[in-house]
């Protein structure tokens, strides 16, 4: 059985609650175990470091150092708590050989904390890389119950997935195809277009809303022009750019858009014959309709 020291992140508890759901309902329908780190703290989405880089590797060095304590993986599945957090680890890991008064700064902080030191002992994985990785996508095809065929996917990889990590062993940055693997795994037919690599805006959208929100409706409007009937995204915060917010950008682009927008676990979890109430599609605000009357599921 695999085992993951579950890192649910913040926006998976809140907003986007129907992915803490889905990936909850796929970890046991695969028999993935999950351990979940209630102790974590937010991995700071890339402010931290704003204001210090050593506070954002402090924080994010104790949520690793709570992984370590289980000998386990941290397994997240928010593409910028994976950033965020991969990036810290590969930066004190190599501060270990290079920079040891530095780590050894880290750990002070943490040990004032009484929290366990950060040893550099394991890995940072996303539910993607953990799918395509470990689970193995021959192994996955095998469990789908229900072929998704017919229906058209359109990855939306986003920024920190693909790129704020200097080694990435599951896929290319720039010409990335474990998303579009996965869709083929699950019966799905991938679609490609110019956006999928590309920022949601959502960084933007505190202080340049139009703008984030025109760049939203490009990528919005690039899928639907390549026949996508959906977008699937591994990133929550791109989620709520794509999906929350799509009626805003309808608006700031003075178009309709319309295109559902659905969570990593829960395309894999449909396809394994998980009933769409478990996952939470009624909780999007693009209606997932549409992608259930494709499929046949009412």
């Amino acid at each position: 059985m695999l085992q993951y020291a579950y890192y649910p992140g913040c926006v998976a508890q809140g907003a986007c609650r129907e992915l803490s759901l889905s990936t909850t309902a796929l970890a046991e329908a695969l028999g993935i175990e999950l351990i979940e780190l209630k102790k974590a703290a937010c991995c700071g989405s890339g402010t931290y470091k704003e204001d210090s880089q050593l506070l954002e590797d402090t924080v994010n060095a104790r949520n690793i150092a709570l992984a370590e304590s289980l000998n386990l993986p941290l397994l997240t599945h928010c593409s910028t708590c994976q950033g965020v957090i991969g990036h810290v680890d590969e930066r004190l890991k190599d501060a270990k050989s290079n920079d040891p008064a530095y780590l050894e700064e880290v750990n002070g902080f943490l040990k004032k904390e009484h929290c366990s030191p950060y040893k550099g002992s394991t890995e940072v994985k996303h539910l993607l890389w953990a799918l395509v990785g470990d689970y193995g996508l021959d192994k996955l095809a095998n469990q789908v119950k229900y072929k998704l065929s017919g229906l058209k996917c359109a990855a939306f990889y986003g920024c920190y997935l693909l790129r704020t990590q200097d080694k990435l062993p599951y896929d290319n940055p720039f010409q990335p195809e474990s998303l579009e693997n996965v869709f083929r795994a699950v019966g799905a037919t991938p679609i490609y277009y110019q956006g999928r690599t590309e920022c949601c805006g959502w960084p933007l959208s505190s202080y340049a809303k139009e703008q984030s929100f025109k760049m939203a409706g490009n990528h919005i409007k690039e899928a639907i022009q390549a026949g996508a009937d959906c977008l699937v995204t591994p990133c929550p915060l791109c989620h709520l750019n794509l999906d929350s917010r799509q009626p805003e950008v309808e608006k700031v682009i003075g178009e309709k858009l319309g295109l559902p927008v659905l969570h990593l676990p829960q395309l894999v979890a449909l396809s394994l014959g998980i009933e769409p109430e478990k996952l939470g599609l009624s909780r999007h605000v693009v209606s997932t309709k549409s992608v259930l009357e494709k499929l046949g599921i009412f």
